[in-house]
């Protein structure tokens, strides 16, 4: 899969090798539409997809593959405030977010 951010498909492959991503409880920062967060999800235990921009999580809910609905939740956030008082997560991930 590629896209105008990553024209030579790097992505994918990058995440693939990430192990620590399989049963894993995640945190994406910047979620934004989804376009990195589909790449990897279906093995993840969760993921949380937290974004400051609710046009974009909107985008996120309505391009949500069917077999996600209830391992991914979007969330309306700034990275700097985080919501969770006592959330753990075992890995996070940032593409194009800062």
């Amino acid at each position: 899969m590629t896209s105008s951010f990553d024209p030579e498909g790097f992505e994918p492959a990058a995440l693939a090798a990430v192990p620590e991503l399989s049963g894993a409880r995640v945190l994406e920062i910047g979620a934004g539409d989804g376009r990195l967060t589909w790449q990897y999800a279906a093995r993840t235990r969760s993921v949380v997809g937290l974004d400051p921009d609710g046009e974009a999580l909107a985008y996120l809910l309505e391009d949500m593959p069917p077999l996600l609905h209830r391992q991914v939740w979007p969330v309306r956030a700034a990275s700097e405030f985080l919501p969770f008082s006592s959330e753990r997560f075992d890995a996070a991930l940032l593409a194009w977010s800062l």
